[in-house]
């Protein structure tokens, strides 16, 4: 199924907010855990 334009827009949204919270995390732990979670959520997605 293909996406419109303003579905891609929000799951580039959703990508953004969850590299920019990475990036603000201190704990070098829950960082790599956020981004661990993100790649992992990108990974799915290119499965489905």
């Amino acid at each position: 199924m293909s996406q419109t334009d303003k579905q891609f827009n929000g799951f580039l949204r959703v990508i953004i907010r969850d590299l920019k919270e990475a990036i603000e995390e201190t704990d070098p732990e829950k960082k790599q855990n956020k981004l661990a979670a993100l790649l992992n959520d990108l990974q799915t997605t290119l499965e489905d």
